[in-house]
């Protein structure tokens, strides 16, 4: 979980497009919640967003949603709250696909197995789980701190060189040779990501 205090700087950290849910005040320093929601969805349809705020009148609830958030809780609201309507936001949508495939890699959500070709490869529940946040983030270039987060649910000072043993692994199973590149690692920056 990332936190920005002000306007400016939370709306480059959505428009980076790493979030899977946003949170968002009305009343932030500079660029408001509402200006960060609709500048937002102009980039990004499908990632949720939902309004925390003490703007509590109909009117205000009603332009909130308008704007493009998906849900909009009053303060003072209870935590347990809170992550139930983020759970809701991330429950996946009816009629979403459950098979992502790349190259020769088919992974299925619904049954938990990976195939290469033909072959099924076993997977323990971590490798699945990175594997599975590696495709569904194809083309980007992700964060340590971020699969930490994603694939761990680990929101502290971690040392993020486990992920090179869970790289190393999928590799192996996958047997990915030296001309595959679903896994690269950028080591300048340290970043495993899949292209």
């Amino acid at each position: 979980m990332d936190i920005a205090e002000e306007g400016k700087k939370g709306l480059e950290m959505a428009l980076s497009g790493e979030y899977d849910l946003l949170l968002l005040d009305w009343m932030v320093p500079g660029i408001s919640g509402i200006e960060i929601c609709r500048q937002f969805r102009k980039e990004f349809q499908e990632t949720p967003v939902i309004f925390l705020t003490a703007k509590d009148t109909l009117d205000e609830t009603i332009f909130g949603l308008q704007t493009g958030a998906n849900d909009y809780i009053k303060k003072p609201f209870h935590f347990e709250e809170l992550l139930e309507r983020i759970k809701v936001q991330l429950r996946p949508k009816s009629g979403e696909h459950s098979i992502f495939k790349l190259g020769e890699i088919t992974l299925n959500t619904a049954t938990h197995q990976v195939f290469k070709s033909e072959e099924e490869i076993a997977q323990t529940q971590e490798e699945f789980a990175l594997l599975e946040y590696l495709i569904r983030n194809k083309g980007l270039v992700c964060r340590r701190s971020r699969i930490i987060e994603s694939v761990w649910d680990i929101h502290f000072d971690y040392n993020t060189g486990v992920i090179d043993v869970f790289i190393n692994a999928l590799r192996k199973k996958l047997k990915l040779g030296k001309d595959d590149n679903y896994i690269q690692t950028i080591r300048f920056s340290t970043f495993p990501c899949i292209p």
